[in-house]
């Protein structure tokens, strides 16, 4: 655990390194939602009134592997090189990536996503606890943030990747152009060293026990922060699965999904730097900053995601961008305090049940939900009926903003021992 306010040595470049990964982690699992569309024609007559809720189960299989797998690697990464487990992961996730535009029925379809959701949850938990090792509380928010905004870019890059491919050369070709990058970053991780190995103290060399793993329950702000993203997450996992689909509804052509994801770039890249450098600045004088940024940001995006459902296009894009911003406003705070209140033994496994339940109660249920909702209704009531969590969101991050500063205070005075 670093005590000063420099990174280890090799911290930038285990960052940069993580960060491209990430990138193609979200990459990959947008580029199934950008041409679900074109699978579910391929799949299922027009006719069928369970084809949303079917292609649905295709962003639930994913998410069902992910929140199991990452648990158990949770558990390995507290205990083995990290290093190896994100590059083993890494080149599974691809591998399964490249299979899925092979997939000739929609149960091998099925199949392989599973198994991306298997690879990604070797990658989840390890990744961030490898940054927050290398490098200090005083600015971990900005460096996390870093790090987060492969969400929005790499789920950006999914739909304009995956409009783009279809486009041009069909659904199947998405899957391959994403996968070569992603084998050989994960090649690149066998040659980098664990920062556990480097460490001194105590704390940080000591391997978790159960009784360790289950005092997580008790560090209040885990819980509420928790909570709280799993609200988000149920919330924007269901509205971004559903987005290329919901724009087709609207009526807007296929390129509308590029327009869209420029939108989420440059919304989700500012927003979540932002995020960052707010929380971290706001610290110095508020210990609870890192919550209140958050739920501030989704009280904001609230109304906005409400109103582009009542919105004609084009003005719908303004307020789509405006509740994108502050949706990300968030991912870099949220997750510092996952970091910060965790002690180094237990944090890969505090992110891997972060993990299994913002994804078993979160976007896990949404896109289904999602899609039964539209196909007995319409998308627009099915979008408007997942906005709701935003609220309560904020609120519970609000709730938990009073327990942050003590429960940040025990953690780092047991790391500098």
């Amino acid at each position: 655990m670093q005590t000063n306010a420099r990174p280890a040595p090799g911290g930038r470049t285990a960052l940069v390194l993580l960060l491209a990964i990430n990138l193609f982690n979200y990459i990959d699992r947008y580029v199934l939602s950008a041409v679900e569309p074109e699978i579910r024609a391929h799949f299922f007559a027009p006719s069928d009134p369970n084809a949303h809720a079917l292609t649905g189960l295709l962003g639930t299989a994913f998410l069902v592997s992910y929140m199991i797998a990452a648990p158990i690697f949770g558990w390995l990464a507290d205990r083995a090189s990290r290093w190896i487990i994100i590059g083993t992961s890494v080149l599974l996730w691809s591998g399964a990536t490249a299979a899925s535009g092979i997939a000739g029925t929609f149960v091998l379809l099925f199949a392989m996503r599973l198994l991306v959701g298997v690879g990604e949850g070797g990658y989840g938990p390890a990744a961030p606890t490898i940054i927050s090792d290398l490098f200090p509380l005083e600015f971990r928010g900005r460096v996390l943030s870093y790090f987060y905004v492969a969400i929005p870019v790499g789920s950006a890059l999914g739909y304009a990747i995956g409009g783009f491919a279809t486009s041009h050369w069909g659904w199947q070709t998405a899957f391959f152009a994403v996968a070569p990058p992603g084998v050989l970053l994960g090649l690149a991780c066998f040659f980098r060293r664990d920062p556990r190995d480097e460490v001194k103290t105590l704390e940080a060399k000591r391997r978790a026990t159960l009784r360790d793993y289950a005092r997580l329950i008790r560090i209040r702000s885990y819980v509420w922060n928790t909570l709280a993203m799993t609200a988000l997450t149920f919330a924007m996992g269901g509205l971004s699965f559903w987005m290329p689909g919901y724009l087709q509804y609207r009526g807007l052509p296929p390129n509308s999904r590029i327009i869209f994801g420029g939108m989420l770039v440059f919304a989700g890249l500012t927003a979540t730097l932002l995020g960052g450098i707010v929380g971290d600045l706001l610290r110095k004088r508020f210990a609870g900053a890192y919550f209140l940024v958050s739920g501030i940001g989704v009280m904001i995006a609230f109304p906005f995601s409400a109103a582009v459902v009542l919105t004609p296009f084009p003005l719908a894009w303004v307020l789509m961008f405006v509740a994108l911003f502050f949706l990300f406003f968030n991912t870099g705070p949220s997750n510092t305090a996952l970091a910060n209140v965790t002690r180094p033994s237990v944090r890969s496994m505090a992110f891997a049940l972060n993990i299994l339940i913002i994804h078993a109660l979160g976007d896990a249920m949404a896109p289904p939900l999602i899609g039964a909702i539209a196909d007995h209704t319409n998308m627009e009531i099915a979008f408007l009926a997942v906005t709701a969590m935003m609220l309560v969101a904020g609120v519970l991050w609000f709730v938990g903003m009073k327990y942050l500063p003590a429960d940040t205070a025990a953690v780092e005075s047991r790391s500098a021992a």
